[in-house]
């Protein structure tokens, strides 16, 4: 029977990250359009990436998640402060957004978005439920380490670090950080991330939140033990009784949700990628982009 493999693309990241590479230091004016006037320059990137992962790690299934608009997700409509201070998108970008997810349809290419949740969530059920129905790969594409939290012995992660990409294993993880891959929500609990808003536990840096729970476990069970804290953690005790409270918001904001009614729904058939060049090319040709296949 044919190996089964699963490939999970955050779209906005993979798009942006295309964008902002090739838009670096140049006007809208400057930025490579096509004969329609349509701009194409992210788009380039991401279809070529999108086709060398199907073809590099042999991938039976592809879907593309989205995420919905900010101000609509349950994280921002419980904590208004979440991912507030992000800029709007370039008009360049989005409209490359629309462009991408025509070219997705007419090439039969499955795409994902479901409402108030983010394209985290939605990978983070489609890998969980995959991961426990086939016992097969899945393969994560995005630099988000957020999604470190949904590592197993079936998913892994594709990072490009430093122009080399990496299939970041469960094992890479642990060797990595000395926990489980569901402990490292805890660790960002006490982080935070500027990037997304969330607060963490402040005080806690990078050289004490990972030994923290390392030793604890959770941070319900580090404030559950906060009164007999290790002496060695002394210095942080009074930041981590003044933090509870953006700590536990944090872990809440951080936790990636893997049970979705419309993902439980799926069928994982309407994954299921079927290469045909000729609409992958009728599909590339409508916006003018020649890529290798």
């Amino acid at each position: 029977m044919e190996q089964k493999s699963l490939l999970l693309i955050d779209g906005f990241n993979l798009l942006s990250r295309g964008y902002f590479a090739t838009s670096f230091g140049k006007s809208d004016d400057e930025l490579q359009k096509n004969s329609k006037g349509q701009y194409v320059n992210g788009l380039r990137v991401f279809f070529q990436k999108l086709f060398n992962l199907i073809s590099e790690h042999d991938i039976s299934h592809v879907a593309v998640a989205w995420d919905v608009k900010r101000d609509e997700t349950k994280r921002s409509q419980m904590h208004e402060f979440y991912k507030a201070q992000r800029n709007d998108l370039p008009e360049p970008l989005i409209e490359q957004y629309h462009t991408c997810t025509e070219v997705l349809e007419q090439m039969g290419i499955s795409q994902i978005t479901v409402p108030s949740y983010e394209a985290d969530d939605v990978i983070g059920a489609l890998a969980t439920r995959w991961s426990n129905e086939y016992e097969a790969p899945c393969y994560i594409y995005s630099n988000d380490k957020d999604l470190y939290q949904l590592l197993n012995e079936h998913v892994s992660q594709i990072l490009s670090i430093k122009k080399q990409e990496t299939v970041y294993t469960i094992n890479h993880f642990e060797d990595e950080f000395g926990i489980a891959a569901h402990q490292w929500v805890d660790v960002k609990a006490l982080l935070g991330d500027k990037s997304d808003n969330i607060p963490g536990c402040p005080g806690v840096g990078e050289k004490s939140a990972l030994p923290l729970i390392q030793q604890y476990g959770s941070v319900e069970d580090l404030y559950e033990q906060i009164e007999e804290l290790d002496q060695k953690f002394n210095r942080y005790k009074k930041k981590l009784i003044n933090g509870k409270e953006t700590s536990f918001i944090s872990k809440q904001l951080a936790q990636i949700i893997c049970e979705i009614d419309e993902i439980e729904q799926l069928l994982f058939d309407e994954l299921a990628f079927h290469f045909n060049e000729d609409k992958v090319r009728q599909g590339l040709n409508e916006i003018e982009l020649k890529i290798r296949l």
